[in-house]
């Protein structure tokens, strides 16, 4: 065990200038930290297998799901079961910043939707 911080996670970018740190990976359970700037979003896609789990830190997410559009700020979450299609995208002035947490991992897990 030890220590996590986004200093010493694995980092990757994925999309238009958005990263991710990966602050806990294991057979059952991935928490990453990610940034999305302003204008961003990912791709509509779905996890057959996992169930994720987001939670805003800084900033504001606009979260659809399943063709119902949810406005997250600080300290809101929402909970994606598995095998529904959504896409998160940050449509305000200011980064967003969020966890993802998701069980089992998702990155194996995903098609487009």
């Amino acid at each position: 065990m030890s220590v996590v911080s986004k200093q010493t996670a694995q980092h990757y970018v994925w999309g238009a200038g958005c990263d991710g740190w990966h602050l806990a990976a294991s057979k059952n359970l991935s928490v990453i930290q990610e940034l999305v700037p302003n204008g961003a979003s990912e791709v509509r896609h779905l996890h057959a297998q996992s169930e994720q789990f987001f939670y805003v830190l800084h900033g504001i997410a606009t979260l659809e799901v399943a063709g119902a559009v949810y406005t997250l700020s600080v300290n809101e979450s929402l909970h994606v079961p598995a095998g529904v299609a959504h896409t998160l995208s940050n449509q305000h002035a200011q980064p967003l910043e969020f966890l993802v947490v998701s069980t089992p991992p998702s990155h194996e897990d995903r098609e487009n939707a």
